[in-house]
């Protein structure tokens, strides 16, 4: 086992929340594989650095796994759905934590635009004219908590009412508990009366103030500018380095993950009961 030395690396609590959340070894299913030749925690501690300082795959440290066999756990996992499913248990914890209902059922939706690396196809990647800049979109869902509950990247030259119709339908179905919205002005029109006739969704677009000079949080909406600096804090999400928009979409999901962990471990909220059992694990992408 390699000694942490790194500041990306978990810690023995966030260890303990992790492990129980993750997929079950092939080798220990009814259809068997090969034992995994490297534990599972320093593949995440791998994982972690490269989104923590933004490294090529080629340049991980020789005390971490071969990056061939990192990359391709995040990419089955990212395949299976597995790092949405460890964020999503992890939010409900954390809510509840806080003494909040596990579920919202209020949201925020907002966009951010980023540049790409020169090695992002063009073919997933456009020209924002509003905000004079080339590259992705990310398009978010956090709960009143700033907690995301639903990401999707897709290029600059999507129109955010646009994407707004397939991000809303698509949490609409994983979550059919929210009720409001909360958005900005680019978000009003024809999307406003289509989310409250299709998805039953009421979308509030509070104003600025009368008279207000520069920039001003406007109510429930500062919760998801501060999940997006929370989320580029991360080196490899201050820029879209990634070939393929999913795997965007899980980098930024893993920096959530990273987030919630770090405020359970902070606030002692361990899982001795609530962890699953190994049976109940999710079974091997």
């Amino acid at each position: 086992m390699r000694r942490c030395r790194y500041p990306s690396d978990t810690t023995d609590a966030e260890w303990f929340l992790l492990e129980p959340l993750l997929p079950v070894p092939a080798c220990q299913t009814p259809t068997g594989g090969r034992p995994e030749a490297h534990p599972r925690r320093e593949v995440v501690d791998a994982l972690r650095y490269v989104l923590d300082t933004g490294c090529k795959w080629r340049a991980l440290p020789a005390d971490f796994p071969p990056f061939t066999t990192v990359w391709g756990f995040f990419d089955r996992w990212s395949a299976a759905g597995i790092f949405n499913r460890i964020r999503d248990q992890l939010r409900r914890r954390v809510r509840k934590a806080m003494g909040k209902q596990p579920h919202a059922v209020a949201c925020v939706i907002d966009s951010q635009s980023v540049r790409v690396a020169s090695n992002v196809p063009k073919a997933t990647s456009g020209y924002d004219p509003g905000k004079k800049l080339p590259g992705r979109k990310r398009h978010i869902v956090v709960d009143t908590r700033d907690l995301l509950l639903f990401v999707m990247v897709t290029p600059a030259s999507v129109h955010d009412s646009v994407a707004a119709r397939e991000v809303l339908l698509r949490v609409r179905l994983m979550h059919p508990e929210l009720v409001i919205v909360g958005a900005d002005s680019i978000y009003a029109g024809t999307l406003v009366g289509w989310a409250n006739s299709f998805l039953k969704l009421t979308i509030r677009t509070p104003g600025r103030p009368k008279g207000a000079v520069g920039f001003v949080p406007l109510p429930r909406r500062w919760v998801v500018e501060r999940a997006f600096g929370w989320a580029v804090s991360a080196r490899r999400n201050a820029r879209d380095y990634e070939t393929r928009p999913e795997h965007s979409e899980q980098m930024l999901t893993l920096a959530a993950i990273t987030l919630m962990t770090r405020r359970l471990t902070r606030q002692r909220v361990y899982p001795t009961s609530a962890a699953p059992r190994p049976a109940e694990r999710l079974q091997a992408a």
